[in-house]
């Protein structure tokens, strides 16, 4: 089963969600909300980093991890 929830992202919290990302066993993609065509492994530290952090983000993913699902919760954007 496929999951997606929405994010927000600053610089300072890049590395905690690649971390947290890198920590599942299992497909972890995200993408801006707006521009969908560009979607880049989650895990990669690169890839998140060539992301534009002014608008909202879209993580897709294919499993279950409680501790990854409480670091997309605090990411949660506001409003």
């Amino acid at each position: 089963m496929r999951f997606s929830k929405k994010i927000h992202l600053n610089l300072n919290q890049v590395k905690d969600f690649v971390y947290a990302a890198s920590a599942c066993d299992f497909d972890v993609d995200i993408a801006n909300d707006n521009h969908n065509r560009y979607i880049v492994d989650a895990k990669s530290l690169l890839g998140v980093m060539g992301l534009n952090f002014r608008d909202n983000m879209i993580v897709s993913y294919n499993g279950r991890n409680e501790k990854f699902e409480h670091v997309l919760a605090a990411l949660a954007p506001a409003g």
